[in-house]
């Protein structure tokens, strides 16, 4: 640290406030208002000069200690004032580089705000393939901060004053810190670039954190009784976030996303500026707990004017949705005061002091970022909807793909095969020469069983793809674009060669190869047949016989035989046909059972596997949105 002269402070106070962002001295502003600008160095000095100064000035002829020059400096009325002021004004301290030497140990987040930090890092990992980067942008910016605040300083706490043109938000800066640091005065914009003020060593990393410069960094006035109350504080004087320079609102907006409270300065007038609840205290509701409303300049109110104003300025606060810290509760603290006569100071100089040695607002500040980027990705997450596909919808598709490879006709062509391998095993033998010659005198038909055919691959391969747009419009029904089209595309790729696939399952899994199961009374059945037929043959031959003259005439037995033969034949066959219908039928469901399967498993592989995969990435992110708000449960 180096003690500074009172010429030394006005000529950093000037440097400090008219700087721009990148360091240049604006001279040419104080040329025009006939100001005289003095650049101060801010390289620390060696040991000794303070005093070599000091001596010199003891002993010089010009010094007003001198002995030699003592008549000279009380023969005159100024003289003697200039000499009460310089006396009275408070020394100011500029903070050197080597002052940040000190470590201070990092912050430490408590288990809560933990373990959101980590839900909101797996949430934005398990979103960046759905969600674009313009929508994780907040949420990466604010799990950025916290890591680059976590590492620094857990010992200090930094606060920025903010306000509009005119405010006194720098005579509130130069009242708490008991020193003129900041300058104060008509001209518009009175402060220029972001001047930090820091009442401990081990600060410089945070100071260096907002983008403030050496030369910016000062010390509060050297008091004992301040410096305890205070300890911990790193108080950062802001321009007007109102100014008519877009560098200075620029300055406004990036340091504020980096301090752990702010301080509100509003005077009596402005108060109300739409631009102020609008742009700032509206978003910033969330941000309560780290947030000061002061209201300055309280010497120009008359009478209960105050109380007035302070009650239509919490009206205001409450229409913003920001909670006030009244009666013992979370919220902001609203206060008045005039930076000017010092009324009230105090009191924000104790409720400040004791806000900074809890040393909870850069957790709290965190917390409410991660509340806020949360917030703007509820309309992602939380749809207020009921999501996932249900087992009627499962099912439902299961059906429609049965039936674009046609299930139900396959069961019944079965139950026909093993029907038509019974007659056959069980009919006459006349019957069954009859249709052999039928079907061989059948017409052919030409080209026409291969349009039938086509029609047919056509049209199966349109219910497919209805099956597939029905089930991916309900699976995404109710959830946030991005990842409703994410389960429309998985649909649509498995439903790439899924109709191929289902052909080649339907000539697998339809018919069996080979002959129909025969049931154990097959044989009997079959007997019966070959007696019926084998009495028509020897009745027959029995009577051609007795017409030929070889046999006696004896009508009675051999149309006797012929009559049982041409009777039971059919009648068996019958019988036959009535038995068989059971067990065609269940071999004609059993054969439907075993393509619905079929077709069931590969749209389940093809189709719901990978829309399920995208609704399961889905609960997941919505449970880790649950972890983020803090919730146990999962967000609807």
């Amino acid at each position: 640290m180096t003690a500074v002269t009172d010429e030394d402070q006005t000529d950093h106070a000037q440097d400090a406030v008219s700087e721009d962002e990148d360091g240049s001295p604006a001279e040419d502003e104080a040329v025009e208002s006939g100001d005289a600008v003095d650049l101060v160095e801010d390289e620390p000095e060696e040991p000794g000069d303070e005093h070599a100064r000091g001596e010199d000035r003891t002993d010089s002829p010009d010094s007003p200690d001198s002995p030699d020059s003592s008549d000279a400096w009380d023969d005159g009325l100024i003289a003697r004032r200039v000499n009460e002021a310089v006396a009275a004004e408070p020394v100011a301290v500029v903070e050197t580089r080597g002052s940040g030497a000190q470590i201070a140990a990092p912050l430490a987040y408590d288990g809560p705000l933990r373990s959101r930090l980590d839900a909101l890092r797996e949430l934005v990992g398990l979103s960046r393939t759905r969600l674009d980067s313009r929508t994780l942008a907040e949420a990466g910016r604010v799990l950025d901060e916290a890591a680059a605040r976590r590492r620094l300083s857990g010992q200090h706490t930094v606060v920025a004053i903010a306000g509009a043109t005119g405010s006194g938000k720098s005579q509130l800066f130069n009242a708490l810190a008991g020193v003129t640091i900041s300058e104060t005065g008509v001209r518009r914009p009175t402060t220029a670039a972001p001047i930090a003020c820091s009442w401990s060593d081990g600060a410089a990393s945070l100071i260096e954190r907002l983008g403030i410069p050496p030369r910016l960094r000062r010390r509060p006035v050297q008091n004992a009784e301040m410096e305890a109350q205070l300890r911990g504080l790193v108080l950062v004087d802001l321009p007007d976030h109102d100014s008519a320079a877009v560098q200075h609102r620029e300055h406004v907006d990036r340091i504020l996303d980096l301090v752990d409270a702010v301080i509100w300065v509003v005077d009596p007038e402005k108060y109300a500026d739409a631009v102020l609840h609008e742009r700032y205290l509206r978003p910033m509701a969330g941000h309560a707990e780290v947030m000061f409303v002061v209201l300055n300049q309280t010497d120009r109110l008359p009478g209960e004017a105050t109380e007035q104003v302070l009650d239509d300025l919490r009206r205001l606060l409450d229409e913003d949705g920001i909670a006030l810290g009244e009666y013992g509760e979370p919220g902001a603290t609203v206060l008045a005061l005039s930076a000017l006569t010092g009324d009230g100071v105090g009191e924000l100089r104790e409720t400040l002091g004791q806000f900074v040695t809890e040393r909870g607002a850069p957790g709290r500040r965190i917390s409410a970022d991660v509340d806020a980027a949360a917030w703007r990705l509820r309309s992602v997450y939380a749809t207020g909807r009921r999501t996932g596909l249900s087992e009627e919808a499962r099912d439902e598709f299961a059906v429609r793909l049965a039936d674009a490879v046609g299930a139900t006709a396959a069961g019944e062509a079965a139950e026909r095969a093993w029907l038509r391998n019974a007659n056959r095993a069980c009919g006459t033998p006349w019957l069954r020469l009859w249709r052999w010659q039928q079907d061989r005198l059948e017409p052919a038909t030409g080209r026409l069983p291969l349009r039938a055919q086509a029609d047919e691959e056509a049209t199966a391969r349109q219910r497919v793809e209805q099956a597939v747009r029905m089930v991916a419009d309900r699976a995404s029904a109710g959830l946030a674009p991005p990842w409703a089209q994410a389960v429309r595309e998985a649909a649509a790729r498995g439903s790439q060669g899924l109709p191929e696939a289902l052909d080649e399952l339907a000539a697998r899994a339809g018919l069996p190869p080979g002959r129909p199961p025969r049931p154990g009374w097959w044989p009997a059945a079959v007997f019966a047949q070959a007696s019926m037929t084998l009495l028509q043959i020897v009745g027959g031959l029995w009577l051609v016989g007795q017409i030929a003259g070889f046999m006696a005439p004896n009508l009675g037995v051999p149309v006797l035989l012929m009559v049982v033969g041409i009777i039971g034949g059919p009648l068996v066959e019958w019988s036959c046909r009535m038995a068989a219908r059971g067990p065609a039928r269940r071999y004609g469901m059993e054969a439907e059972r075993r393509l619905r399967e079929a077709a069931a498993g590969c749209g389940r592989a093809r189709v719901l596997d990978p829309v399920a995969a995208e609704l399961l990435r889905y609960r997941e992110v919505r449970e880790q949105y649950g972890r983020v708000l803090g919730a146990e449960a999962g967000v609807r």
